[in-house]
């Protein structure tokens, strides 16, 4: 057998161990491991490359951004911050029409900006939002829909972990996807609040307006809640202006979450303790799922199955314009059904050599990738967010969920559509401060 006839049959059994149920970062390490065998035939040199990659994961000093990003969001939690940022944008924007689904999805935006989580967002803006909406007799499509794809925004609003692997794994600079994604972060806010308002404007029934708060009881709420403004200007402030790096920044962060939580009396053995076990967690997978990526990545470079696929496209004679609507199309379908880092890393070795090829920025297609997973994260017949949410009130149908989430679907289509065809939107800002 050739090279890449060995690297399609280990492409067929990641995808068989996957549907299996096998945890993908070893179904990943496995089936790289074994077509590393195979092609060289090397059984030392297979442990060799096994141990190698373990080590220069653990080692790479750009991962602990992650882990302190995951610790800061998990520390946000125990110090309610995600209650500032609701109660702030209820403050002001809350005697709108639709106000509270606008402000949720300002809280998740914000809430976003310190947990990095979409996951995290969805989970914890339910916890807080979901009641006030129900009080204001909000439509639970309506409710649900704003939550679930709110939720979204912690993928796209840096600091992202998912931006933060991606970097990694293309050795581009961290900084400058953050940059990318400060205006399609913008845009995507901006296109839900529209959303929200267009659809009250064809069902007025279902959300009442609530009263408008008067300006010295903004000023109360501004003075109450703070901290997590506070602390987001700080955070992304300082890294935007390079007074701090990355792993500065997130450890300045989570320092500030901390004193936070102490000083509100929300931190305590226990919840130390949870956040902790969570956070430990969560990385443990993400190194495993990286170092599987990793080996992964080693078989099928070998193989050489990356340069045959943009061969094989060119050879199509796309324009390069409709090869990224295919990769588009490919990752909402994948990422309805698949988890979204594991879905990225997987798809990598094969996508990223493809883009490039075209001759496409890294950094864009970056951000374009974090969106394209962003809306799968809301696609039916899964999508991860509208489960959780589910999970979380066993109460509302499925299908209430996902008929809610339609006008967010469009919405983030067409923020994709625009960054797919403008892309300074998201180029600009690192160009201008690259000069």
């Amino acid at each position: 057998m050739t090279p890449i006839e060995i690297g399609l049959i280990g492409l067929a059994c990641l995808v068989f161990a996957i549907c299996c149920h096998i945890p993908v970062g070893i179904a990943m390490a496995v089936v790289g491991a074994g077509g590393y065998l195979i092609l060289t035939g090397n059984p030392s040199g297979m442990l060799s490359l096994m141990g190698t990659e373990i080590i220069s994961t653990l080692s790479n000093h750009e991962f602990s951004v992650i882990m302190t990003f995951i610790l800061m969001g998990g520390m946000a939690g125990v110090a309610k911050l995600s209650s500032d940022i609701y109660r702030l944008s209820n403050a002001w924007v809350g005697h709108w029409k639709g106000g509270l689904s606008i402000a949720t999805i300002l809280g998740c935006g914000g809430f976003g900006a310190i947990s990095g989580s979409s996951i995290a967002t969805t989970a914890t803006m339910v916890k807080i939002a979901m009641p006030e909406m129900e009080k204001r007799k909000y439509a639970q499509e309506l409710s649900t829909g704003t939550l679930a794809a709110g939720g979204t925004l912690g993928s796209i609003v840096p600091p992202s972990i998912i931006m933060v692997l991606y970097a990694v794994q293309v050795e581009e600079f961290i900084i400058d996807l953050f940059l990318a994604a400060v205006i399609p972060a913008i845009l995507s806010v901006f296109l839900f609040a529209v959303s929200v308002r267009v659809y009250l404007m064809i069902y007025p029934e279902n959300a009442l307006q609530a009263e408008r708060t008067s300006w010295p009881e903004r000023m109360a709420t501004v003075k109450d809640n703070w901290a997590s403004v506070s602390i987001i200007v700080i955070v992304m402030g300082g890294i935007y202006s390079g007074f701090f790096t990355v792993n500065e920044g997130a450890s300045v962060g989570l320092i500030l979450t901390f004193f936070t939580a102490l000083m509100r009396r929300t931190l305590n053995r226990k919840s130390l303790s949870a956040t902790i076990r969570s956070a430990v967690g969560s990385i443990a997978l993400l190194y495993v799922i990286m170092t599987g990526a990793n080996v992964f990545t080693y078989f099928i470079t070998l193989s050489n199955m990356p340069a045959a696929i943009v061969d094989w496209v060119i050879g199509l004679g796309l324009s390069p314009i409709m090869v990224i609507w295919t990769l588009v199309f490919m990752y909402i379908a994948l990422g309805a059904v698949f988890d979204a880092i594991a879905g990225m890393l997987l798809t990598l070795p094969f996508v990223y050599p493809l883009v490039t090829g075209l001759g496409y920025d890294p950094v864009w297609w970056g951000i374009v990738n974090v969106m394209v997973i962003e809306i799968g994260m809301i696609t039916p017949p899964v999508g991860i967010n509208v489960f959780v949410l589910k999970g979380l009130r066993k109460d509302i149908p499925l299908t209430t969920i996902f008929k809610g989430v339609i006008p967010f679907l469009a919405a983030n289509l067409l923020a994709l559509t625009l960054v797919i065809f403008f892309p300074q939107l998201s180029l600009w800002l690192p160009n201008l401060l690259r000069q």
